[in-house]
């Protein structure tokens, strides 16, 4: 049903970032979805999700899930009724989820596939790794705490880092032999990021040279959110082809 919402509490949500050569990126993309770039780069990477507590809006916490998530993302703009709108397109979504592989794309928005997943978290690093049963991509992340992000060419501080992925609050996923997209929305009046620092990465999607030939996809930076309660609203499909898509 459009406009059906989840509640949740985001325990932890990795955001590992890339800077992208912007003519790969758009490559990438469906018609008319174009890269967000940030001085002159496309904006990419994995989104590392440990979601707990989800729940249709009307049911009690005590009925809530707790499942690891994972998104490949690419930050995106495109032309709506109102002016140029952003988002995220995310070519796949995994999760060690039966319950999520089986209801995405089916009751709510995002076709999932299923993977395994390997986490540790302790006090100065969280390490999460996953390989997708279809032996599709592999990632193994490591990433520490820190006081404030440096490093970053996309980036000058956190807060910057922090609006730029706040606004891009809408998540655009491929339907399989479909000709629009799902749509998931992200809302919550506790946003928070804190900066991290990548310790080590390792993805089979980045490094898919295929894919990104050499130096057209470099590690960049790493966010980090925790303890986040959030919704998640299905919105209109998104409509593929020459001219401008729709999304509510």
């Amino acid at each position: 049903m459009i406009g059906s919402r989840l509640t949740s509490v985001i325990e932890r949500r990795l955001l590992v970032n890339y800077r992208v050569d912007p003519h790969i990126a758009a490559a990438l993309l469906p018609t008319p979805l174009r890269p967000h770039l940030v001085r002159g780069r496309a904006v990419a990477g994995i989104c590392l999700l440990r979601i707990g507590g989800v729940r249709p809006g009307w049911a009690p916490a005590a009925a809530g899930l707790t499942s690891e998530n994972a998104a490949h993302r690419i930050s995106v703009e495109w032309d709506g009724p109102a002016g140029v709108e952003h988002g995220v397109y995310i070519p796949r979504r995994d999760t060690a989820s039966r319950l999520n592989a089986f209801a995405g794309g089916r009751l709510y928005p995002g076709e999932h596939g299923r993977a395994d997943f390997t986490v540790r978290e302790d006090a100065d690093a969280v390490r999460v790794a996953f390989a997708t049963r279809d032996g599709e991509v592999e990632v193994d992340a490591t990433v520490e705490p820190a006081d404030e992000l440096r490093g970053s060419e996309l980036f000058t501080d956190l807060a910057e880092a922090s609006e730029f992925f706040r606004l891009g609050n809408r998540g655009l996923s491929p339907r399989a032999g479909g000709t629009h997209l799902d749509v998931l929305e992200l809302s919550t009046d506790a946003w928070k990021v804190a900066a991290g620092r990548p310790r080590s990465v390792r993805s089979t999607f980045f490094e898919d040279l295929d894919r990104f030939p050499p130096g057209s996809a470099v590690l960049d930076s790493a966010l980090v959110m925790r303890g986040v309660p959030a919704d998640w609203s299905q919105r209109e499909p998104f409509r593929l082809g020459c001219g401008a898509g729709v999304a509510a």
